[in-house]
């Protein structure tokens, strides 16, 4: 019975890990502590594998972090801005790079691949002295041995390693990050002799790389370092991981025929077509590691399926050679469902966190061994046909709505400029309008009262009153402060999409159903399990109560279809364009009853547009399309004086800024303070742009304060680049986890700056 686990959560099933990193970082608590903490969340994960019978169970995927981060220690690859002078990595240094300290920055931190998880970006170059300075993989694999499991312990590959990192500071952005291949492998060669030294019989590599377009370069250096590695890998079992997308044939061509290699993983989730692949020749003797259990969702599988798909792959690779495995690491999904006491029965008979699908994993090995276990199936069969016969699942009336949809493009009736003038002469705006994202700084006063009020503890009269008096403040702050457009502040709010999901059908939460976003930082994802629908209006009482406090226009303040679908585990049993579209619906009624109510602009955030995007360039022009799309159909009801804007929250979006002016926002604001000029160089390379324009003028992620100076000199850059009448000055994002003593002075410069050049442009006329 050969099953495999490829990773697993790191936070603990009640987020252990988190509060023990944050007391840790505070001060109030030791190195030991934090140590004691880690060392029992290894123990337990690793006897709970042992006991589901799995075979190779994965060690040193636990991190205090990031496992990207463990491999630049395991290299010694530590930015000399932290004035490391060689000896094992501790703490210190760890955390230094990941959090930055007193004196220095911390190391970048990106989207691993396309899921919600951001890890520690590598700083490499030419002068970068490797050597090996971490020993956590050969630890780790000891102290799993010591109580009794046999691990794989897994590391980073030494190719996608390079290719996830990027030049350091003051190195050529052309330099070839896989010229230091030959060396950093003398220091994998270390590790791995000392793993075989200490007992391990299989190594496991990550080499998710190999679901990207690479070209036949970046594919050679996969055959150089296996083969490089090949004489320190005799000996041990090498089974090389790849997840998130099917291996493109020309990679699947080079990984099966690594020499060095016993096994490979390949995700049958998300990679369907690497099916074809194997069935189109699977090297002879190898072992096959199907990924056939979801890592990324949780829905519990469909095992009479995937036993389908396992005796087909048993029929081509043989009965000895095949392991069940998960599609990923179980990193992406949600701990254990034991702690769900309070989820509806009938929905939680569908579901499968890490735990669970731990037990499914074996279950399957069990199955294809000829010890199939009846009652286990025929409980996951009859779930499975519950899901799909549920009356709370399928709503008739939103089918046919979303089944609509598909004759029109929905574009608004004039064109963007027609627009602009409508609303200036209704909002009577000055050149360059102030304006803030949306949320303001949330006290642990605001967050007492709702946690009160959800938990019955104070009535719903209190509540209201409590709201009204923190968005009547936040008002009358903005109105000080000379702003133009004015936000309520969302005081109501505890999620930018739990909050709406919580009012939305279709939409159940769980809770403790966290997912580590980075360090300590956990996210708990809605379960969207049926068709979407909004029963009444969710943002209409706060938005107009906000409208009635004054004279200045008030946003109202809704997250966006694709965003909503991006950050929630989404069904699995339709295309996710289905549920966006519904979704879409969804927010389309409530865009036009804020515009009934006499909200006249209407913000409808899409900060996670970019991270749905595809990782194959094949599949992402298809994306694109349904997803701009999908936020043109929350809009194109309203009239032509309702000003529409959008926020989105990253720099990197040069590639897609066609598609950016394709949803034909009246306004957009854009989080890009943190890299001015890799978006201005779109406006600059000619990009045509006639919509209004606020790429944020300072970085509110940032406790410091800028200067009306320092402002005043970003907004004049921009205005190099951006017309006159098209720019907006706001931050660059929202303002809820900053204090009011760094809100109100950064806002005051930021009203300043604009006053300023508003006197500059009028005198230059």
């Amino acid at each position: 019975m050969a099953s495999h686990i490829v990773g697993y959560p790191r936070m603990g099933p009640k987020r252990e890990l988190k509060f023990a990193l944050e007391s840790f970082w505070d001060g109030k608590s030791s190195a030991e502590d934090l140590q004691k903490v880690a060392a029992d969340l290894r123990s337990s994960i690793w006897k709970q594998m042992a006991a589901a019978s799995i075979k190779y169970i994965p060690s040193n995927t636990f991190a205090y972090y990031d496992q990207v981060l463990d491999t630049t220690a395991m290299l010694g690859a530590v930015p000399p801005r932290y004035g490391w002078n060689g000896g094992e990595i501790g703490f210190d240094v760890y955390f230094s790079m990941a959090r930055g300290n007193a004196s220095c920055p911390a190391m970048e931190m990106t989207k691993w691949f396309d899921t919600n998880y951001h890890y520690i970006v590598p700083e490499l170059g030419p002068d970068v002295k490797f050597s090996y300075a971490s020993h956590k993989a050969v630890t780790e694999y000891k102290e799993a041995k010591a109580l009794g499991v046999d691990t794989v312990p897994v590391l980073v590959g030494p190719v996608s390693y390079l290719l996830l990192s990027k030049p350091a500071k003051g190195v050529e952005k052309t330099f070839s990050l896989l010229s230091l291949l030959g060396k950093i492998l003398p220091i994998y060669k270390e590790v791995v002799s000392e793993l075989k030294a200490a007992g391990a019989s299989w190594i496991q590599f990550d080499e998710p790389t190999l679901v990207m377009d690479l070209d036949s370069h970046k594919l050679q250096a996969f055959t150089e370092a296996y083969s490089e590695l090949a004489s320190c890998l005799s000996g041990v079992n090498v089974v090389i991981e790849t997840y998130f997308a099917d291996v493109p044939a020309e990679a699947y061509k080079v990984l099966t025929s690594l020499k060095a290699v016993t096994g490979f993983g390949f995700d049958l989730v998300r990679g369907t077509k690497t099916l074809d692949l194997i069935k189109g020749g699977f090297p002879k003797g190898k072992h096959l590691f199907a990924g056939v259990v979801d890592g990324r969702n949780i829905w519990a599988n469909d095992l009479a399926g995937s036993l389908s798909t396992l005796h087909a792959l048993e029929g081509i690779v043989g009965k000895d050679k095949l392991v069940v495995s998960t599609s990923c690491s179980l990193l992406h999904t949600a701990v254990d469902l034991v702690n769900e006491t309070k989820l509806d029965k009938e929905i939680k008979s569908w579901l499968a966190f890490a735990a669970q699908k731990v037990v499914e994993v074996n279950a399957l090995a069990k199955a294809l061994a000829g010890q199939k276990d009846e009652a286990f199936f025929s409980a996951n069969a009859a779930a499975q046909a519950s899901r799909k016969s549920s009356p709370r699942v399928t709503n008739e009336a939103v089918q046919k709505a979303a089944a609509a949809l598909k004759g029109s493009d929905h574009r608004r009736a004039t064109t963007v400029s027609a627009r602009l003038d409508a609303q200036q002469k209704k909002l009577n705006l000055p050149v360059l309008p102030t304006t803030t994202i949306g949320s303001f700084p949330q006290t642990m006063e605001l967050r007492r009262v709702r946690r009160e009020y959800k938990a019955k503890k104070v009535s719903e009269e209190e509540y209201v009153k409590a709201i009204k008096e923190e968005i009547n403040k936040v008002v009358k702050l903005q109105e000080e402060l000379d702003i133009d457009v004015l936000v309520h502040g969302e005081p109501e709010r505890n999620d930018m999409v739990e909050y709406f999901g919580e009012q939305l059908s279709g939409f159940a939460f769980s809770a403790n159903g966290w997912v580590q976003s980075y360090g300590s930082r956990c996210v708990k994802p809605p379960i969207i399990y049926g068709d979407v629908s909004r029963p009444k209006p969710m943002t209409v009482f706060w938005s107009t109560m906000a409208q009635s406090m004054t004279a200045r226009p008030m946003k109202g303040m809704l997250t966006g279809p694709v965003t909503i679908l991006n950050w929630s585990f989404v069904r699995n049993d339709q295309p996710r364009f289905e549920t966006c579209y519904q979704i879409a619906l969804a927010i389309k009624d409530e865009v036009e009853d804020l515009e009934k109510a006499g909200i006249n602009v209407i913000q409808i955030d899409e900060a996670a547009l970019r991270e749905g995007l595809p990782l194959r360039k094949s599949e992402q022009s298809f994306y694109l399309d349904w997803a701009v799309h999908s936020f043109r159909i929350t809009n194109c009801g309203v009239k032509d004086t309702c000003q529409i804007h959008t926020h989105m929250c990253y720099s990197h979006f040069n590639d897609i800024i066609h598609s950016i002016i394709d949803m034909d926002a009246d306004v957009i604001t854009i989080e890009n303070s943190r890299s001015d000029e890799k978006l201005l160089s779109v406006f600059r390379e000619g990009v045509k742009y006639g919509a209004g324009i606020g790429p944020g003028v300072y970085d509110i992620h940032s406790p410091r304060i800028p200067s009306t100076e320092e402002i005043a000199d970003r907004i004049t850059k921009m205005l190099a680049v951006l017309e006159t009448n098209i720019l907006w000055v706001n931050p660059d994002c929202g303002l809820k986890t900053r204090k009011y003593t760094e809100v109100k002075p950064a806002l005051k410069n930021m009203v300043a700056a604009a006053k300023l050049l508003r006197t500059q442009l009028a005198s230059a006329k």
